[in-house]
């Protein structure tokens, strides 16, 4: 089946203008049927820690109990497990079902790498969050993966340190601003947090917050708004902290970072729901000390949190057997045991709303021991997240981020500038590609 980039449009805020139709045509060689006369061997590729055990419950259970066996092949996740599903895809041989972060799904599809799974697992949106559940259909009736695992984003605080220095904890982005300031001024050596020019995936979930959409299409060309007035109310908030001072400048993930955080030199951090098994590492003289609460708002009115990482199980075009990877992708992410072995083995936060407040999830997590009801909130935050809008080239905006916000981050200039090298980079790489751009 020929492949024309300019016909595979793909956008997970308007429209799709690769139809499921299309799809299904390209699909497995059954058509999407199983006969089931025989066992049935699926491969899934995946970089959770701890899948196969979790895959056994489905091998010793209900896989046994309809002949379909799963072998799970360890992989790179990011990038480097795109390309090589990519080149698999080329080349006829990719895996029955893939782990694919949320972002990488429109590469995917308009790559004809994954199948349109709407008629099997259809029926599991109730399961998800709106927001969760748009991120694999793609703004279309079609289904392209079933989610997995999400990362709402929250804010963490140390308790004691804002008790000590009677700061409140923002509800808003402008309190977050005067509680910077407020910091700076009553203990000059401290920052709130700083600003990581090194994470793409956290300025994406701060822009998706505030209603950004990076990607849509206006007919049959896509139109890229990584530079849209959402996103520049972002940049333009961030940059103005960093140039005055009132945050720090500085990378995550550094040992600089990690010192900062075991001792109270940064107070607080805009993160994710996983944020407490970084914590655990990063800052560990730091144990019981910090608390969640929802990330600000930018207005009184608005409820809605951003997303940074997550990941879904998607079934392939090159797998025979589509009926068969569906379904062991449905009980995946849907089933209490499947889960709670996830949770346990994987360390993931489901997306399943019903996982969200049960199994590994009944008790805070052991460095939030001092607030029981951590759960209970980051489920009510998951609720809110913002839909997305990804395209089919997020790995050349985030570098594009990296390298721009890098520099500017560091000379503590334009981060307005910056964006716009953004969305230069960005719309230059689609049309590269041989993609119609409508601006």
């Amino acid at each position: 089946m020929p492949y024309t980039k300019r016909r595979r449009l793909v956008t997970s805020a308007v429209a799709v203008a690769l139809g499921a139709t299309t799809l299904a045509a390209c699909g497995s060689s059954d058509d999407g049927g199983d006969a089931r006369s025989g066992p049935v061997s699926l491969t899934y590729w995946t970089w959770t820690p701890g899948m196969d055990k979790v895959v056994d419950l489905w091998n010793r259970g209900p896989g046994k109990e309809q002949r379909i066996t799963v072998t799970v092949k360890k992989q790179a996740s990011g990038d480097t497990l795109v390309t090589k599903i990519l080149t698999a895809h080329k080349a006829g041989q990719g895996p029955d079902l893939v782990q694919a972060e949320y972002q990488a799904l429109p590469t995917l599809v308009s790559n004809d790498a994954l199948a349109d799974i709407s008629g099997e697992v259809g029926d599991v949106k109730g399961k998800f969050a709106e927001g969760v559940w748009q991120q694999t259909t793609l703004g279309t009736d079609a289904v392209y993966a079933v989610p997995q695992d999400i990362g709402p984003m929250m804010f963490y605080y140390r308790e004691d340190l804002f008790k000590k220095y009677d700061l409140k904890v923002p509800a808003t982005w402008d309190e977050f601003a005067e509680t910077a300031r407020e910091l700076k001024k009553a203990a000059p050596d401290k920052d709130l947090t700083t600003f990581s020019a090194n994470d793409s995936g956290l300025f994406a979930g701060l822009a998706q917050q505030a209603g950004a959409q990076w990607w849509t299409t206006e007919g049959d060309k896509w139109k890229v708004g990584i530079d849209d007035a959402a996103t520049k109310k972002v940049a333009d908030f961030w940059g103005g902290l960093v140039e005055e001072g009132a945050v720090d400048n500085q990378p995550m993930y550094t040992p600089a970072w990690n010192k900062a955080l075991n001792t109270g030199k940064q107070i607080a951090w805009v993160s994710a729901v996983w944020a407490p098994g970084t914590l655990t590492t990063a800052a560990p003289d730091t144990k019981g000390k910090w608390a969640m609460a929802p990330l600000p708002q930018w207005s009184d009115s608005e409820n809605r949190t951003g997303s940074w990482g997550g990941s879904s199980t998607g079934v392939t075009t090159d797998s025979e057997h589509k009926d068969a990877a569906a379904e062991f992708a449905e009980w995946l992410n849907t089933d209490g045991d499947a889960l709670s072995a996830l949770a346990t083995e994987g360390g993931i936060y489901p997306a399943s709303t019903s996982a969200q407040l049960s199994g590994a999830f009944s008790n805070p997590p052991a460095f939030f021991a001092n607030q029981p009801d951590f759960y209970t909130k980051a489920a009510a935050i998951a609720k809110t997240t913002a839909p997305s809008a990804w395209g089919p080239n997020v790995n050349v905006a985030y570098t594009a981020f990296k390298d721009a916000f890098g520099a500017a981050a560091k000379n503590k200039s334009d981060f307005t500038a910056a964006l716009g090298t953004m969305q230069e980079e960005t719309v230059a790489d689609l049309k590269k590609q041989g993609f119609e751009v409508a601006r």
